[in-house]
């Protein structure tokens, strides 16, 4: 048998960091989209065991529903991607890293971000994988 090409994706190689959201978590909303809180819904393009639920963290993409915000955003199911966690995770560098707060930025399907500024630091794995997101922040840790 053949193995099949997808044209035109570009896998992306990123080293693994430790995983600090699962489903259900809770994010703070950290761009000026209208959203306060939203929760997780599932993580996308992650492979696990059988019955087990991906996880997230920093620079992943994920489905969320709108908690809090403005009442035409509430209940609304966007794509996020998260820019800071509270777990420790470690660099290939070596340094180990947490920030205050878990929090994610809501973007487009493309990964363009809907708001026009981001408050707080954002992680520079997420800068990386999200070119746009490191034009509209004002601090990359």
């Amino acid at each position: 048998m053949g193995t099949r090409r997808k044209l035109g994706r570009k896998k992306i190689v990123k080293p693994r960091t430790s995983y600090g959201l699962a489903n259900g978590s809770k994010v703070v909303i950290a761009d000026n989209s209208g959203a306060k809180i939203a929760k997780i819904i599932n993580v996308d393009h992650k492979k696990t065991r059988q019955r087990r639920l991906p996880q997230a963290t920093v620079g992943d993409l994920c489905t969320v529903s709108i908690k809090k915000g403005k009442p035409e955003l509430r209940g609304n199911v966007l794509k996020c991607v998260i820019v800071r966690q509270r777990r420790i995770y470690r660099r290939v560098d070596g340094t180990r890293l947490c920030f205050e707060d878990n929090a994610g930025v809501i973007v487009t399907a493309e990964g363009e971000p809907k708001g026009t500024e981001i408050r707080g630091p954002i992680a520079r794995e997420a800068a990386e994988t999200f070119p746009r997101l490191a034009s509209i922040s004002s601090l990359i840790i």
